[in-house]
Order: C-alpha cells, then structure tokens, then sequence
C-alpha cells in the first residue's frame, strides 16, 4: 500500500512547484518597484532590500533555532513577503522600525502558524498593520515624491496621500470638487507607500499573473468593480461629499492589494465562487472604510478581516465530492 503525503497549501495542479509561483509574482513586482525607485530614489531601493532581508534572515533563524526543520527561504515567499511590506511603507521611514515589522510578519503572520500554507492572514499585512498600529506618525508621514532634475534628486518634503487630504478635507466641510482643484494635488497623486505610485506597473504585473495562471482574474476584477459600484453610487447620488471612483480605484493600495495580496493562495478561498465572495467583501469593506471610516486607506484591513472567513467561505462553497449523487 503506497502512503501519499500532503503538504500544506497551496495546491496547484500541473507542472508548476511553488517555487516557480513564488519567483513568478517577484519577477510581477519588478515593475512597481522600478516605479517606485523613479519617484524615490535611493530610498525605495534601502527600505526594499531590508525588508527583504530581514524577512528572509528572520524565517531562517526561526526554522534553525526554534521550529528546526527544513530551511525553506529558498522558496520565494519570505523575499515576496519582504516585498510587499515594504510596498506598504513610506520610503523615509527608519530601518529599525521596517524590522520590526519583518518580524511581526514572518515570526507572527507566517510562523507562528508553521510556516508557508499554514498561515491564515496575510503575512506583509499583518506586519503593516501592526507598525501602522505601533508607529502611526512614521506610517502616516509621507514623503512627496520628486522626478529627477539632471543627475541628481531634489530634496522631498512630506504631505499627506490624496485620499487622506480628500477625507480631512471633506471632514471640514470642503466639497469634493474644491479639493480636486487644490493646486499639489498633481503631486498628492503620487503621494504615498512605495506601492501605490505606479498603478500602470501593478496592472502590468497583474495581468503577467493572471497570463501565468499565478493568479484567477475574478479575485482582481470583483475587488475593482465593487470599489467603483458603490464609489459610483455615493458620487452620483452627492457629488459634493464624494469624490469620482477613478480616484478609488488609481489611489491608495486598491490595486496593489486586489492583484498582490488578496489572491494569496494561502490565505484565500479554493473555489471560484468562494473567491468572488471573498472579493466582493474585500471591495465592500474597504471603499466603507475609505468614506465613513477613521483611515483614509481600508485595504489592508478589508483582506485580514476577509482572511478570517476565507474558513468558512471554504465550507460553504467546497465543491461537489466526485461521485456523489444528485439531489
């Protein structure tokens, strides 16, 4: 009788290993992060590398020391974790502060649920959630971006994203099209985490996974169009309180977070259906916490809030078990 092991997930039928998963989203990364050192500079580089790096060395002293298993960071997902997190930051924010939050997400978010497959929330979320909690002012100041002048950058100064300049100032009472008018709001565009500058690289890299087969297109594209559908709605019905939903979809972390985060095979339903419902909740969440809720940015919330019912999501929409008779 032969014994057949089962690893954790994912599991993916076919010729792929999750290795070749794992350096396919990296490589789907390089364009943001080319984007993101345009608008940075040498910054976007420093804070990538030791968020990588330290996710990478953290999981390996875990699996040496403390679980002593098989070394695993050869796999991928620590550096796509180092990644991520660090496309959630600012990039002026300091070293010490990008490693603790490595740590939070690899020894928190991934191993303390026994690594790759196991984990239930998103690793780079989790460890963005906590520094946001943790270190709001130095999550919260961002630095305007600067394109290059000759050889050399210009010096940055800090403002706030254009969705938080939207949210206060529509709390103080300023319409919505007074606020569009405002004349950096060029700038507030490109304002913001390494992430959110480069909305056309994300796209491209999304669509590369989606081309792989890395990725389904319906977690992306529900996430989106649940974004614009209410955003759309609360901006026709008043104008003055709510901004066009392009400004939704093309500011913040939408985009990074529908094609990067939110279709974790690990952290995300099996079947197609309970990926559609995932995706519509993730959407629904956070554009109502963009409108009506204390941040002006609900993405990172919405995926670990969807993440603890990926379980159930699971159990209501697992397939039919082959064989079994029709009702």
């Amino acid at each position: 009788m032969n014994n057949y092991l089962i690893s954790g997930s994912p599991h993916i039928h076919g010729w792929e290993s999750t290795k070749k998963i794992m350096y396919s989203v990296v490589i789907a990364l390089m364009p943001a992060f080319l984007f993101s050192i345009y608008y940075f500079g040498f910054d976007a580089i420093r804070v990538t590398l030791i968020s990588v790096a330290a996710c990478v060395l953290i999981e390996w002293l875990i699996q040496k020391f403390l679980i002593k298993g098989p070394c695993t960071i050869a796999d991928g997902s620590a550096i796509i974790t180092g990644i991520l997190l660090a496309f959630n930051l600012p990039s002026n924010i300091p070293a010490w502060m990008i490693i603790v939050g490595a740590i939070v997400a690899i020894g928190i978010g991934k191993m303390s649920f026994g690594g790759l497959g196991n984990n239930p929330f998103n690793p780079a979320l989790v460890g963005r959630v906590f520094m946001l909690i943790s270190f709001p002012v130095a999550m919260t100041t961002w630095p305007t971006p600067r394109p290059l002048l000759g050889d050399a950058w210009t010096d940055a100064i800090t403002g706030p994203t254009l969705l938080g300049h939207l949210k206060e100032g529509i709390s103080q009472g300023i319409s919505a099209n007074d606020l569009m008018v405002f004349e950096n709001v060029q700038e507030l565009i490109y304002s913001g985490s390494l992430g959110e500058t480069g909305s056309l690289a994300i796209i491209i890299g999304g669509l590369f996974l989606i081309l792989r087969k890395v990725i389904d297109w319906q977690t992306p594209v529900v996430i989106i169009a649940t974004v614009a559908l209410i955003a759309t709605a609360c901006w026709l019905i008043d104008p003055v309180h709510y901004v066009n939903p392009m400004i939704h979809i093309f500011s913040g972390g939408l985009l990074l977070g529908a094609f990067f985060m939110a279709t974790d095979m690990a952290t995300s339903p099996m079947t197609i259906n309970g990926k559609i419902i995932f995706a519509i909740g993730v959407g629904a969440l956070t554009i109502i916490i963009r409108l009506w809720g204390a941040y002006p940015e609900g993405m990172s919330f919405a995926i670990l809030i969807m993440n603890a019912f990926v379980p159930l999501i699971n159990k209501v929409c697992k397939p039919k078990r082959f064989g079994k008779p029709v009702k």
